[in-house]
């Protein structure tokens, strides 16, 4: 077999590489530490792998230690690195020149941009729609409300790692600055905010409910203040607040503790007084 040859034989099987998966995503935040945090679950999904690749317990042991040094970024979008790192490992074991430190620096330089993809696209969009969805069976006592967010929030989520893994190992160490630079990771970021600030129109329609009770008498006949609002513009007051509360968190850095107590304290007063 000449050197052309076993440069390209794959060591690594589509097994080993779901395995791998598998491992990384029911523990990679089970092994949090201030020191290391995600260090030991990085090394766990990767230690069948290292062990079929370094059969020498020395390269092995250093292999180990590669990577076992800091590591935290976001358990979905963070899989690609993972399958980046599987990649040049194999690519290392077969004789390619690749250090530890373009392995530790690709680790590094990137845990931190795709955590910032993923903690947007996943927690801050995906997740707040669908829990979204399912407010209407919540409110009707359904018990579906309960376990059916959290199932297709977690098969959507497991769904993005998988191909993100198999994605990272495919193209090797270049993909992530094809993904990065691509416009298309972008536009995706920009529509998911978009849906989910319509969602939140939506919700803050359906939810947030805002009614001046004080009326007035016209003609002999009791009319309600809130009647005349509603003659402005429907829904003024209850879209009014969502905006207020805004303003104070974007624009004013009021924390959500003090606007809590201060939105609890407002109604039990308005309430008091008969304002609401």
């Amino acid at each position: 077999m000449n050197e052309n040859q076993v440069d390209t034989k794959k060591l690594l099987t589509k097994k080993d590489i779901r395995r791998s998966w598998m491992l990384w995503l029911g523990t990679c935040e089970l092994s949090n530490s201030f020191e290391r945090l995600q260090s030991l679950s990085f090394v766990g999904c990767l230690a069948p792998i290292l062990k079929k690749l370094y059969k020498d317990d020395e390269e092995l042991s250093l292999a180990f230690k590669r990577h076992l040094t800091f590591f935290n970024t976001e358990g979905i979008w963070g899989s690609l690195i993972h399958g980046i790192v599987i990649a040049m490992e194999e690519e290392r074991a077969k004789g390619e020149e690749i250090s530890d430190d373009m392995i530790t620096g690709l680790k590094t330089g990137f845990m931190g941009p795709l955590a910032g993809i993923g903690d947007t696209v996943d927690w801050g969009t995906i997740r707040p729609i669908v829990i979204g969805l399912f407010l209407p069976l919540a409110s009707a006592g359904s018990w579906i409300a309960g376990l059916g967010p959290f199932v297709v929030v977690s098969l959507i989520t497991s769904t993005i790692s998988y191909y993100l893994w198999h994605l990272g190992y495919k193209v090797g160490r270049k993909s992530i600055l094809q993904v990065l630079k691509d416009g298309r990771i972008n536009q995706f970021i920009m529509a998911s905010s978009i849906l989910g600030m319509f969602m939140m129109g939506i919700l803050s329609s359906q939810y947030v409910k805002l009614e001046l009770k004080p009326f007035l008498m016209v003609n002999g006949e009791k009319t309600t203040i809130q009647s005349y609002v509603d003659q402005i513009l429907p829904g003024l007051l209850p879209i009014a607040a969502v905006f207020i509360l805004y303003y104070l968190i974007k624009k004013r850095n009021v924390k959500y503790t003090t606007i809590l107590l201060g939105v609890l304290v407002f109604s039990l007063l308005g309430a008091l007084v008969g304002l609401f």
